[in-house]
């Protein structure tokens, strides 16, 4: 029964999307209700799991039809899980509750309701994650579906954010496969409860560079998935993708801030005992997340939009909530996430709700005079300044001595404390701003929340401890790994009584009408600092430059006659020198090898594969383009493991050159052919790659090669589709499809979602396997790989929106796909699904039978 739980809490919301997605339209707009009854079945369902849990303990549920060597589809449900289903589920009944008359009269009602219930089966998915891998897979749908829940699509500004927003969140995604290779290649697995026990007990190092630094293999892994963590919950620098987000609609946002964002605490949390083994790591949590803090809650309070206040607040949030992280104090955390979630999903909601209120009152909010003149109250400023530093100072230095928690001597105690403190300190100073009313209630509300906070943290946040990792030897390792040294602890505690001493001083004199002389380049450094503030660090504009320079670089580049020419020859003559001394090469495998790497494209040898491409009549060049490299692979088959070591080392080397030249040229690129042409080199330089480095054609390099033709090959033909009603246009030219063309932009958004990687699709789990297969560490031919898989999502999606985004062209003439095109293009969708759902075992399983069966009828022929 457990099992069953679990799987239909899965399920509903992600048939809720379907059915609301393909069948909103005949159903009507009572079919924006299913998606509410699935997410009120799924909370009944995980209470009953949440309840299941506490009594019986944590289970672990396989499926018994799919076990990979490293891709396996399992679930690990244990407190933290049950927590966390419990929170998805109720925030997602609010909002989408709230959802249902607040985008009644949108365009794409239906849509954003499908897409909500999607976000929720992918949250869902994600906190059961058994293994890193799975918990990369619903990690990167999360980062697919960021962008697409933007919802207005024809708006510019939205149109930019979105692509900053996947841009970002694709670069935490490069860092976390970097992790899952790692991890794989040093631990043998990736199962969670595995890994850590694995990697307690191998002590493996690595250097970056031959002679350099050495770092443990645990710091280096726990390092990359942290930077997955600061994309999803917006840790500096990787947090400008939130504020740019702002333009989606409310209930997006209440989602985006109560669960989605919140998503780097609970990777943390879950892999806390990992963390436990890289005090260093922990360390460098803490930092980001203390600077995130700093610099989010600065720039909110120069922020005169309220979304915009609200964002820069979920920003520092979020520091804090990592801060707590990196010292080891999870359950803290996880107690943040939760609270921070319910009080800024229902405030986005409420926000809504002013936006569109204000919208119905075009005037200025009439200005109280009386709650303006209220006189200054000592009684009111005492009893704060009282409240914020004496009592709370005394409550910290003393808590080893007064609170007997089991924490206590390993911080744990003084963590709880000092955030309390921080938390109280910023209530109190909001209530001081009430001097309309009178001084003693006033007083008392601040010393209520005094209490109230402080009770709550050591209370609340260390049951919460508790009851999320019952063993106390396991939280003490957690404070004892993220411990900092105590003087440095002590430094940020005076730091912070300085920072209230100095804020109680200056109200004081502000109230009496009084001013503080401050030197002039104490003014000058006050106006410099909220020029610095409200134009957000100046990052925005910074990294517009830097991308204008790059584009302007790679234009150039690709506007040269003599670029191709060098990068060849340096490509060539790097081959050869890592190739050596190849006696033992046969001159009929050589050119057998050439001819190969002329039609399933190698670079410098791509010229015939990029010609038949973008040369060629429409349809002969979507022939072209399956069986150019269909043969190639054919011929390599038997070719590769005849190949002597230096004609393999040659062959990596060249792959890495391709992969990075075909993803500069498809960035260049102005027309979707050359752009599919030399991001089809790209994607076969992985190919090529994984045949150098293993020696053999695997099942998982077939599946790879037979998912890049199929998807080269759909996005040729969809192209080619376009042109019926854009004619020959450039791809700056081509937009606004996605209104009058629906069927097209979801077959063009699907196949989209497949080329740059994403699950459920066969490019993923075959590109997955093939870079884990030869486990090793991190190589510069690898880390290029990862490089041009980043740089595929950028020129991919940034097709995608110049074709189906933004306003569509009244000049033109559209017409949608007929139903026989519909059905084309979602056979090629499901034949990559197919190739991506199935076991890799019963793929080789199949390919064996078949070779098997060619070989009898071989033999039998001969005779």
């Amino acid at each position: 029964m457990f099992s069953y739980y679990l799987v239909i809490i899965l399920l509903a919301p992600l048939l809720a999307g379907l059915v609301v997605g393909l069948l909103g339209r005949v159903i009507g707009a009572k079919a924006a209700r299913i998606g509410v009854a699935a997410e009120v079945f799924a909370l009944t369902l995980s209470l009953a799991l949440f309840f299941e849990v506490i009594t019986g303990g944590p289970r672990t549920i396989q499926a018994p039809w799919w076990t990979g060597n490293f891709l396996q589809l399992a679930f690990y449900i244990d407190r933290l899980s049950a927590v966390m289903l419990v929170h998805i589920a109720a925030i997602s009944i609010l909002i989408h509750s709230f959802s249902i008359r607040y985008m009644q009269q949108d365009r794409g009602y239906m849509r954003f309701h499908s897409l909500l219930a999607f976000t929720t089966f992918v949250l869902f998915g994600m906190v059961v994650s058994a293994n890193l891998l799975m918990l990369l897979i619903f990690w990167q749908l999360l980062s697919w579906l960021l962008p697409l829940l933007s919802y207005n699509y024809q708006h510019p500004a939205t149109v930019r954010g979105a692509f900053r927003t996947f841009i970002m969140q694709r670069a935490g995604d490069v860092a976390f496969l970097a992790a899952v290779i790692l991890a794989f290649g040093w631990y043998g697995t990736l199962d969670l409860q595995q890994l850590v026990a694995r990697a307690a007990a191998v002590n493996t190092a690595m250097t970056l560079w031959p002679g350099g630094l050495e770092i443990s293999a645990a710091t280096a892994v726990t390092l990359l998935i942290f930077i997955g963590a600061m994309a999803k919950s917006a840790q500096f620098p990787l947090h400008m993708w939130l504020p740019d987000s702002l333009y989606a609609p409310t209930p997006v946002h209440a989602l985006l801030h109560a669960g989605i964002i919140n998503a780097g605490g609970f990777l943390l949390a879950r892999l806390a005992p990992l963390y436990g083994l890289s005090p260093a790591t922990l360390h460098l949590v803490f930092a980001v997340g203390l600077l995130t803090t700093l610099l989010g809650s600065s720039m909110m309070l120069v922020q005169n939009d309220i979304k915009k206040t609200l964002g820069y607040s979920t920003i520092g949030q979020m520091g804090f909530m990592i801060m707590e992280c990196g010292l080891g104090a999870y359950g803290l955390a996880i107690f943040h996430l939760i609270a921070h979630g319910l009080f800024k999903g229902s405030i986005f909601l409420n926000c809504g709700y002013v936006i569109h209120s204000a919208r119905l009152e075009p005037r200025f909010p009439p200005k109280d005079d009386a709650a303006e003149s209220v006189q200054f109250s000592t009684l009111t400023w005492f009893t704060g300044f009282i409240t914020t530093l004496i009592l709370p100072l005394i409550i910290v230095l003393g808590a080893h001595g007064i609170v007997n928690i089991p924490l206590g001597d390993s911080q744990g105690t003084t963590i709880f404390l000092f955030f309390g403190w921080a938390t109280s300190s910023q209530a109190i100073l909001t209530i001081y701003r009430l001097r309309a009313v009178a001084s003693w209630k006033v007083a008392v509300s601040m010393l209520f929340a005094l209490f109230l906070v402080v009770v709550t943290y050591l209370l609340a946040a260390e049951g919460f401890t508790h009851f999320l990792f019952p063993s106390p030897a396991e939280v003490d390792s957690h404070f004892k790994a993220g411990a900092l040294p105590v003087a440095l602890f002590d430094v940020l505690v005076a730091a912070f009584v300085l920072v209230i001493i100095l804020g109680w001083f200056l109200i004081y004199a502000k109230s009496h009408g009084r001013t503080i002389r401050t030197p002039q380049w104490v003014h000058t450094l006050q106006a410099r600092l909220y020029l610095l503030l409200i134009n957000r660090l100046y990052l925005d504009a910074l990294s517009m430059r830097l991308h204008g320079r790059l584009t302007a670089a790679i234009h150039r580049l690709d506007a040269s006659g003599s670029f191709p020419f060098v990068a060849g020859v340096i490509a060539v003559g790097t081959a050869l020198i890592s190739a050596g001394q190849m006696t033992d090469a046969r001159t009929p495998h050589i050119a057998v090898l050439l001819i190969a790497a002329l039609l399933l494209p190698l670079f410098p040898f791509h010229g015939i594969y990029v010609a038949a491409l973008t040369r060629a009549p429409k349809y002969l060049a979507a022939v072209l383009a399956v069986l150019l490299p269909a043969a190639g692979a054919y011929g390599l088959k038997n070719l590769v493991p005849e190949l002597p070591p230096g004609a393999l080392r040659a062959v990596s080397t060249l792959a890495v050159f391709g992969a990075i030249y075909g993803s500069f040229k498809a960035l260049a690129a102005v027309t979707a052919p050359q752009l599919l042409a030399y991001a089809g080199l790209a994607f076969f330089s992985a190919l090529w790659w994984h045949f150098a480095r293993a020696g053999t054609v695997a099942v998982e390099a077939i599946a790879y090669g037979a998912a890049v033709i199929l998807l080269i090959l759909a996005l040729q033909l969809a192209w080619q589709r376009a042109q019926r009603c854009c004619g020959n246009l450039t791809l700056d030219r081509m937009h606004g499809l996605a209104r009058p063309m629906p069927r097209f932009a979801t077959m063009v958004s699907l196949l989209i979602m497949a080329a740059v990687g994403l699950p459920p699709f066969g490019l993923f789990s075959a590109y997955i396997a093939m870079l884990l297969q030869p486990a090793e560490a991190i190589s510069w031919g690898l880390s290029a790989l990862l490089i041009a898989w980043f740089l595929a999502s950028w020129y991919l999606f940034r097709m995608m929106q110049r074709l189906l985004f933004g306003p569509h062209r009244p000049d033109l003439r559209y017409e949608d796909l007929r139903t026989g095109e519909l059905a084309g293009f979602a056979f090629l969708l499901v034949i990559l699904a197919l190739l991506g759902a199935a076991p890799p075992e019963t793929l080789e399983s199949r390919l064996s039978l078949t070779g098997h069966r060619i070989t009898m009828e071989k033999m039998l022929w001969s005779k």
